[in-house]
């Protein structure tokens, strides 16, 4: 059995108070580490950070050792430029408290493997340009060839070009030939530095085919991540880590302009979910450095916020220079705001803001709902995606809602890696229903609605008349009336406002279903020159199904209350 560690206890040594590790960010364990080793409490915290695996995971507990054991491996190696070349590559304490206790200091005992082991596998830092990304990156990359105790470890970096793989392997080259304590422990190559002693090695890729040889990955580093076109290459190095007991992704990178669907805004979102504890995952941390929109961007205050090294890397006369040239043009305003601030210079303005989606959730009982009117919104799948059923009671001003989830059996692992695992926890829970096989089975979809309307009293079902399908023919067939509804500007826009209308007074009761609260942090909405808005799918961060099908329902409430005011009866409405 291996040996067992103990969590130090935060009583040993003198910790600031509970409001002052909030502000800073800092677990009492990574608090209690930083001062034990006498290094001094950053006042530079992130503006996003994940929960640290104290938190999230069982049994966690934190080896100060290992932390340790780190920070001697950077110590050996040296700056490369400038005015700090040639000495020691010590890491500045936010560094410390922020990345490297977090990543390397959380253990959790593995009975597989019989020891213990880091529970953080996945790593993401955000962070404006000249705050040292390359030296952590390279820092990283060595300890995890070299001594990180791995037989065979095989570490990359991962380039979207050979140029770049170069500009990726130089520096972390150059850290190893300027390192005496190095020296006959560490081979630098060409194109790759070899440990023999442990039979490791490092190098840098520039192709999925590179990525997919050998597929036994201890460690892959990933710099600027906005930069990777596909998520193909970064996939294959998550994948090729499947046999290792610790493996670590490192991703280092700056802001992207904005651009959704790439694998830079699915990384990035993922993190804000994870820290907005919209999703949870143990085994993933991350920290984004990055100003509001609110901040002044030529203030100093907004320049220290943003870039942890301020005063160091960068200099206050350097972004002082760049901000100044800024002032002079939209373009290099933002420039500025993406690379030297970490604002994503075309982010859309979320239209739901969770705060407000859960204020509003309230408590819905199904069963006190046996025998109210309502109207349904159900947004089809393709045959093998989620399809959702949204049923929505009116009560004056007040709405209480209901929804169905359904996907396809063999669609589950793929969800579970899109939502950190939480699809399982839905189906347990019983907020998603699964179907047999790898296509959606719509007896399941027609099955459920009856019975519902069995239970409710069903005005009307709407459906996305492009969506149409044998579950609306079967459904009419029934006795339930289903309308055709327009997913434009000129339909859904009214009952998407009326929707935040009702959430920002907190009269959407809707129960805080956990896979609605998931796709209401994915929503993005599109808006035309008049100021009409609607969901858009093509541009949401992932599934927003949910959405689409509850202002498919309100639609079909306010057309029914609109049609009860004017005393006129309608009985299908099209669209």
């Amino acid at each position: 059995m291996a040996r067992r560690t103990a969590t130090p206890s935060p009583a040993d040594v003198e910790l600031p108070d509970a409001d002052t590790l909030a502000r800073l960010k800092l677990s009492p364990e990574v608090a209690w580490y930083l001062v034990s080793r006498g290094i001094a409490l950053p006042d530079c915290p992130p503006l996003i950070k994940t929960p640290e695996p104290g938190e999230t995971c069982p049994g966690a507990q934190f080896d100060p050792e290992r932390v340790d054991k780190v920070l001697v491996s950077f110590g050996l190696l040296r700056h490369t430029k400038g005015k700090w070349a040639g000495t020691p590559l010590k890491p500045d304490p936010w560094q410390v408290a922020y990345v490297l206790a977090p990543v390397f200091g959380w253990v959790r005992f593995d009975e597989d493997a019989d020891r213990w082991v880091r529970v953080v596998r996945e790593l993401y830092v955000d962070i404006p340009r000249k705050n040292g990304k390359s030296t952590t990156l390279g820092g990283i990359a060595i300890y995890m060839t070299a001594a990180d105790g791995e037989s065979g470890a095989e570490v990359i970096a991962a380039a979207t070009t050979t140029a770049q793989a170069g500009f990726v392997f130089a520096p972390i080259k150059a850290m190893c030939d300027k390192a005496p304590a190095l020296k006959g422990h560490l081979k630098a190559y060409t194109g790759r530095i070899v440990h023999p002693a442990s039979a490791s090695y490092f190098q840098a890729i520039s192709s999925v085919a590179d990525a997919q040889h050998g597929a036994n990955i201890h460690c892959a580093v990933i710099d600027e991540l906005h930069v990777h076109k596909s998520a193909e290459m970064v996939e294959t190095l998550e994948t090729g880590t499947g046999s290792r007991d610790q493996p670590l992704v490192a991703t280092i990178t700056t802001a992207d302009d904005g651009r959704p669907g790439t694998i830079y805004a699915r990384k990035r979102n993922r993190i804000e979910q994870l820290a907005q504890r919209v999703l949870h995952d143990s085994t993933t941390y991350g920290v984004i450095w990055a100003v509001e929109e609110t901040d002044d961007p030529f203030a100093e205050a907004t320049w220290r916020k943003a870039n942890p090294g301020f005063g160091i890397s960068p200099t206050r006369s350097y972004l002082a220079k760049e901000a100044a040239r800024a002032k002079d043009s939209p373009a290099d305003l933002a420039k500025f705001l993406r690379l030297h601030l970490g604002r994503r210079t075309k982010q859309d303005t979320k239209y739901l803001e969770l705060p407000s989606w859960d204020a509003s959730a309230g408590l819905v009982v199904p069963e006190t709902l046996k025998g109210r009117t309502c109207h349904g919104g159900l947004d089809l799948a393709s045959v093998n995606d989620l399809t959702a059923l949204c049923w929505d009671f009116p009560d004056g001003d007040k709405h209480e809602l209901l929804w169905r989830f359904w996907l396809p059996e063999d669609r589950l692992k793929d969800l579970d890696r899109r939502t950190a695992g939480e699809a399982t926890v839905w189906v347990r829970e019983g907020r998603l229903t699964t179907t047999p096989g790898n296509v959606i089975d719509n007896d399941f979809i027609v099955t459920q609605i009856l019975k519902d309307a069995e239970t409710f009293d069903v005005k009307t079902l709407g459906f996305d008349r492009w969506g149409a399908n044998d579950v609306v023919r079967r459904l009419g067939d029934e006795g339930i009336t289903c309308v055709p509804v327009g997913q434009g500007f000129a339909t859904m826009s009214a009952p998407l406002k009326e929707v935040l209308r009702l959430v920002l007074s907190k009269r959407y009761i809707h129960g805080g279903d956990p896979v609605m609260r998931w796709m209401v942090d994915n929503l993005a909405v599109a808006m035309d020159p008049s100021g009409n808005v609607k969901p858009d799918k093509a541009r949401a961060a992932e599934k927003i199904d949910g959405v689409s099908a509850a202002v498919t329902a309100m639609r079909e409430a306010m057309d029914a209350t609109a049609a009860d005011e004017s005393d006129t009866t309608v009985l299908v409405f099209r669209r």
